[in-house]
């Protein structure tokens, strides 16, 4: 799918979904020639490194999260059961804090050849360096209010692959089993689907 396809859908999702006060006005922002968020690549290297490429890992973690919500142990047993707008809110924006994050830059390589030539390449530019999950939540807050558990759940999403506290993430698991759940959705997007 190209990038204006996977753009029209991920605003079709939202806007049938997040519906709160202030939702209209942050998909505004991330459309408007301030942000690169629907052009951003999702990391430097790993994951989505490619132009459009935090597009496509929102949209790979919001089908992600749906699909394992759906779950009959999962809400059955662990009762889990949130909201459309919930699900759709946190899998959307959970990585909002990548928005105008990385800078294209050029470094010398050596082509096929064996000649050396101007490559292009990702490199982070952080001008609001907040961390990630927190970064996410408090770009959110600015425009629409979170439960706390979205909260949670955005904050901790990196899991234990992150740089927190690992008793913190336990924690926040266990109190807000969104949080948990979001975090298997964004490492089974980041390490299967892309």
């Amino acid at each position: 799918m190209d990038i204006n396809e996977l753009k029209k859908n991920y605003i079709e999702i939202y806007n049938a979904n997040i519906k709160r006060e202030g939702a209209d006005k942050l998909l505004e922002y991330l459309m408007s020639e301030q942000s690169d968020f629907f052009t951003a690549p999702a990391s430097t290297k790993f994951h989505g490194s490619h132009e459009g490429g935090l597009l496509e890992h929102s949209l790979n973690v919001y089908y992600c999260l749906k699909d394992y919500l759906a779950r009959e142990r999962t809400r059955n047993v662990y009762k889990m059961n949130y909201s459309e707008e919930s699900i759709a809110l946190c899998a959307l924006l959970h990585d909002i804090c990548k928005t105008n994050f990385y800078t294209v830059e050029y470094r010398n390589a050596k082509n096929a050849a064996g000649e050396w030539e101007k490559v292009p390449y990702y490199a982070i530019n952080d001008t609001l360096p907040y961390g990630h999950g927190e970064k996410s939540v408090y770009m959110i807050s600015g425009y629409m209010r979170l439960t706390r558990e979205e909260a949670f759940a955005i904050r901790y999403h990196m899991g234990f692959s992150g740089i927190e506290d690992k008793n913190s993430i336990g924690r926040a698991f266990e109190m807000f089993p969104l949080a948990f759940a979001l975090s298997v959705a964004d490492m089974e997007a980041t390490y299967y689907l892309e």
